[in-house]
Order: C-alpha cells, then sequence, then structure tokens
C-alpha cells in the first residue's frame, strides 16, 4: 500500500478523533440531557468545547480536498517523493493541530495548519506536473 494511502488511512482516524472528541466536550459543557434531546435550543460550544469543534470543522474543510488528492495520486499512478512527502506533511500537521486547538496554543497551531497546508499543495503540484505531462497526449 502506497504512503498516501496510509496517510489517508490515518486521516480516517484522525477524523473520527476530531468528531468524538467534539461530542465529548460539548457534551461535558452542556450535559447529558441536552445531547440525547432533539436540541431544540440553539446552545453554542464555548471554551474547550468550541476550540474542539472549531477545529473539526476546520479538519473537515481539507479533509476532502485531501481524499481528493490521494485517489487522483493514485488513479493517475502518480505517486513520487513529492507527493508521498506532502501526504506525511498534512497528516504530521493535522496530528499536531488538535492538540494545539485544543490547548489554545496560538502561533503553534497556526504552524501547524501550514504545514497541512503546504502538504496539501505538494501533493496539487504533482498532480498538476502529471497533467500537464499527460494533457499534450490526451
Amino acid at each position: 500500500m502506497s504512503v498516501e494511502f496510509w496517510c489517508l488511512f490515518g486521516a480516517l482516524i484522525l477524523a473520527l478523533l476530531h468528531v468524538t472528541t467534539s461530542a465529548f466536550a460539548f457534551k461535558a459543557q452542556v450535559g447529558n440531557r441536552y445531547t440525547v434531546g432533539a436540541r431544540d435550543e440553539d446552545v453554542r460550544p464555548t471554551g474547550f468545547a468550541g476550540r474542539m469543534e472549531r477545529a473539526q470543522r476546520n479538519f473537515l474543510e481539507t479533509f476532502a480536498v485531501f481524499v481528493a488528492a490521494v485517489f487522483m495520486i493514485e488513479f493517475l499512478d502518480i505517486a513520487s517523493s513529492l507527493s508521498q512527502f506532502g501526504a506525511i506533511l498534512y497528516i504530521a500537521g493535522r496530528l499536531a493541530y488538535l492538540p494545539l486547538y485544543a490547548a489554545g496554543t496560538p502561533w503553534l497551531r497556526t504552524f501547524a495548519w501550514n504545514a497541512a497546508t503546504l502538504g496539501l499543495a505538494l501533493m496539487i503540484v504533482q498532480i498538476g506536473i502529471a497533467m500537464m505531462t499527460v494533457a499534450p497526449t490526451l
């Protein structure tokens, strides 16, 4: 299995971690009675629960792009050291992002986000290079 697919597997686990962390933090904030009910009142998460909800939303904003990049790289059979490094950088940045956001660490969290985004960009560059190479032959 490719490095990119292993990183995608890691990202799937990380997605589940984001969802559960956000859900349990919100449950701790509002209590069981609210979370098992119809949630007719619009209660917003605050503090730690709010940070976990925003971290989850932020992760999901990039996750679809990462999945698409991995599948394009696999489908086109264009894996390279650039795409592998990009995938590793994405997952490493996203892994660092969650605890940094949980702790409320402003600058390091931003650097983790930048690293993950750079990883996505590297993967997209690899796709672009391959498509420019293949496009004239289509």
